[in-house]
């Protein structure tokens, strides 16, 4: 059994009623939510006093799952995520199947692999992206562990998961990069 394989199951049965979860990823501590449900979305912008204009990540197990959700990926892009050395989120055009509410206003998307085992195993149950950004207010900085999430935050959430809630090594956000019609790259965040 896993040592987090009830942590799973409670994320599960919370984010199949449309609710949030506060969660580890290969990054930052990440408030996360069905990616195809805009009612649960609208919920994350709410609790982070977001603006609705400012898109979120969205988090896939594995490559194919890009094919799903992007119409045109540009498949030399799964080349370049697999040289790069540290978890890189891409900006892809054409979104299908995700929530209106979660896409920039030209329909592009943000995805990233994720390869973090609480998190793989999660969405590979859960069978749908996950929204992922990070667990604080809007314009605040990240939280650098479990400890330093705001109380607004825990307390915003359906569900906290307890896994990796010890865990003091800090983890910087993803490098984002655009993957432009052309096949050239754009770097947003090195």
């Amino acid at each position: 059994m896993l040592p987090f394989n009830n942590d799973i199951e409670s994320c599960l049965e919370k984010l199949q009623q449309g609710g949030l979860i506060l969660y580890p990823t290969d990054t930052v501590w990440g408030i996360g939510c069905d990616a195809t449900n805009a009612t649960a979305v609208e919920k994350v912008y709410q609790l982070k006093k977001r603006s609705d204009h400012k898109s979120m990540i969205v988090l896939v197990a594995d490559e194919k799952d890009i094919l799903r959700y992007v119409t045109q990926p540009g498949l030399q892009i799964f080349d370049y995520i697999k040289g790069v050395n540290r978890p890189t989120t891409v900006i892809y055009e054409g979104a299908v199947e995700l929530a209106d509410n979660l896409l920039a206003e030209d329909g592009s998307v943000a995805i990233r692999i994720c390869e973090e085992s609480f998190c793989k195993n999660l969405i590979k149950r859960f069978r749908k992206p996950l929204v992922s950004t990070s667990a604080n207010i809007s314009g605040y900085p990240s939280p650098r562990s479990f400890k330093d999430i705001e109380p607004i935050i825990v307390d915003g959430v359906d569900y906290v998961v307890n896994y990796r809630q010890d865990d003091t090594e800090y983890h910087k956000p993803s490098s984002i990069i655009k993957w432009e019609k052309d096949g050239s790259l754009s770097i947003i965040r090195p």
